[in-house]
């Protein structure tokens, strides 16, 4: 399996490209628009052929990249079920699988952030959590239809019961970090570790976090799949 992780500076993002070696298919993990010649030109130096854009989510801090990839490609656009994104090629389900030649990603709802986010489970080893679970940190559950509650759950039921040795290559973070472990995240994770759940909400319900700078602009261009309403 060949697997990159990919990183833009403005939002804190990361893209992740995966691909089978032997057929050369690849598909790429929440794309941002502004990258997209970045994602293309890494394709055509790997001589790769893009078949799928998969989404985590309906992101609030930056707008996808799928929409344009597509146009370009004629890849597959996918985003979880229950997602207000008509302009998609496939939903996929709780426990759904996507194959790629040697490439197995399992879709596990972890719902919380949003009421529609999946992590994806890359060949039983690689977790991309998306804005479920961040390293030594979690996405925030204040709007979008964020539940605190479900968060917890989804954390501590879908992914803290993977094994210990599983990778874990979260859809954000700000200080640098790139890879992290279940075991680790157990262990360390100021969010959860020592938490129930009544305590877990009360946490996330005093964090008092500023709106993304992006939010009024993304989530709508993202419920079409990167493309930005013109004004008249």
């Amino acid at each position: 399996m060949l697997f990159r992780q990919l990183f833009d500076e403005a939002t804190w993002t990361y893209t992740y490209l995966i691909a089978d070696p032997e057929t050369n298919e690849a598909i790429l993990v929440d794309p941002v628009a502004e990258q997209v010649e970045r994602d293309l030109r890494i394709l055509q130096e790997l001589g790769l052929t893009l078949r799928y854009c998969l989404e985590t989510h309906i992101h609030a801090d930056h707008i996808t990249g799928s929409g344009k990839l597509r146009e370009i490609t004629g890849c597959q656009s996918i985003v979880p079920a229950n997602a207000k994104a008509a302009c998609a090629d496939r939903f996929i389900q709780d426990g759904e699988q996507v194959q790629m030649g040697s490439v197995h990603i399992e879709a596990i709802a972890t719902l919380g952030h949003t009421d529609s986010h999946m992590a994806y489970l890359i060949n039983g080893t690689h977790v991309l959590t998306g804005d479920s679970l961040f390293i030594r940190g979690c996405g925030r559950t204040d709007f979008q239809s964020g539940d605190s509650g479900a968060m917890f759950d989804s954390v501590t039921e879908r992914l803290f019961t993977l094994p210990d040795d599983t990778l874990v290559y979260p859809g954000h973070d700000y200080k640098g970090e790139t890879v992290s472990t279940i075991g680790e995240e157990k262990q360390w994770n100021p969010r959860f570790a020592g938490h129930n759940r009544d305590s877990f909400i009360d946490l996330m319900s005093n964090l008092k976090l500023p709106n993304p700078k992006k939010i009024m602009e993304a989530v709508p261009a993202n419920e079409r799949c990167g493309k930005v309403a013109v004004s008249a």
